[in-house]
């Protein structure tokens, strides 16, 4: 009991350490001069390889950049990217899911055998493939994500969407003889798509984690661009005399996805309750 307990408690403080985290990157995204007034692309050969100290808390890369710097300037393109992929992901996923959930028979089947079988491959994997066809960049970084999530947004959406047409609510409407499109807007929208808010606020932190692995890859954001993935790539060459260069990009995706898995698993806990 006592065990369980503790677990409640480290849970509890979790989830507000988690939202100060998030809002200390939302504002590097939205304005990193604040943190970092400094120019992440600013070159100085002399200060090249420096470890941390305090001129340079996270040291310097093999061109004298400032790692701190680039880290806060880098939440924006990696954030960025990370959000505005889960954006086409979840878009695609509710118009597949909608369809699917709504349509006749016919359309359900199509589209639930062509979503089970996207939804069965690796999204890494589907990713790089998509990726292969559209070509290197982080246009293509996110496209590629995008379109490799939505079988998994479009399943989710599909099983919430059905199981909200039998619910209890929406026959008494039809009772009722309320208006189809009435009965959509009012019950079935809503309570499809709240309840996946959690799992969405999961989805950024995994985009956030695949649009790095992709940019370490070479395959998005390329240097000297202040990426997180980038960087990781640029450090992997120096990761043995300079291993700053990686583990302070490193830490930023880690730090953030699991601030957003907190952040989502408390708020799938609030829907649930």
């Amino acid at each position: 009991m006592s065990a369980v307990r503790a677990g409640l408690g480290r849970l509890g403080v979790a989830a507000p350490v988690a939202a100060v985290v998030l809002l200390g990157i939302l504002v590097a995204v939205a304005a990193p001069g604040l943190l970092a007034p400094g120019d992440p692309l600013a070159v100085s050969p002399a200060e090249g390889f420096r470890p941390p100290s305090l001129a340079h808390p996270f040291g310097t890369d093999e061109s004298g950049r400032d790692v701190l710097t680039r880290v806060i300037h880098g939440a924006a393109a990696s954030a960025g990217i990370g959000l505005a992929a889960t954006a086409i992901g979840v878009g695609l996923g509710l118009v597949l899911g909608f369809a699917s959930g709504l349509g006749p028979r016919v359309v359900d089947a199509a589209l639930s055998r062509i979503i089970e079988v996207l939804y069965a491959l690796p999204t890494l994997v589907m990713a790089l493939l998509f990726v292969a066809v559209l070509g290197p960049g982080p246009r293509s970084s996110i496209l590629a994500i995008g379109l490799a999530t939505a079988p998994g947004y479009a399943r989710m959406i599909r099983a919430r969407v059905r199981q909200v047409v039998r619910s209890d609510y929406v026959a008494y409407a039809r009772h009722e003889e309320t208006s189809a499109p009435r009965i959509l807007v009012r019950h079935i929208v809503p309570n499809t798509v709240w309840p996946l808010v959690a799992m969405i606020t999961l989805g950024v932190g995994q985009a956030i984690v695949w649009v790095s692995a992709l940019s370490f890859l070479g395959l998005g954001a390329e240097p000297p661009s202040p990426e997180w993935g980038s960087m990781l790539n640029a450090g992997r060459v120096y990761i043995g005399s300079a291993w700053w260069m990686t583990l302070f990009p490193g830490l930023a995706i880690v730090v953030t996805a699991t601030a957003l898995t907190v952040l989502g698993r408390r708020l799938s806990k609030g829907v649930a309750a």
